[in-house]
């Protein structure tokens, strides 16, 4: 499904005057990868990301270029797990959260 322009804008302008909505779309990227969606919880980090830090800023601090940063989290992007940790912490940080995971039965 492709998402409209205003639907990103609307993303984009929520992420930026709601902190709590914010801090929200961040876990709710991380939780979806650990729940097995990764193609879903990469494609909410990128709307994350490109709300928050930016690919840019994002890549400087991590050491990787922008453009693998955006393959990376693209529809085919496949990250190694060193790089798509070392994203998670850098976001973590930026909005100044530590995330945990905790287990819960089914």
């Amino acid at each position: 499904m492709v998402l409209t322009r205003d639907f990103k804008e609307t993303v984009l302008a929520r992420v930026q005057a709601d902190p709590a909505f914010r801090d929200a779309l961040l876990t709710e990227g991380i939780e979806t990868m650990l729940a097995g969606d990764v193609d879903g919880g990469k494609a909410i980090l990128r709307d994350y990301i490109k709300a928050t830090v930016g690919v840019e800023q994002l890549g400087a601090e991590t050491g990787s270029s922008p453009k693998s940063l955006i393959r990376m989290f693209g529809p085919t992007g496949n990250p190694q797990a060193r790089n798509l940790f070392s994203v998670i912490s850098h976001l973590q940080h930026h909005a100044g959260l530590t995330l945990h995971v905790t287990t819960q039965p089914h």
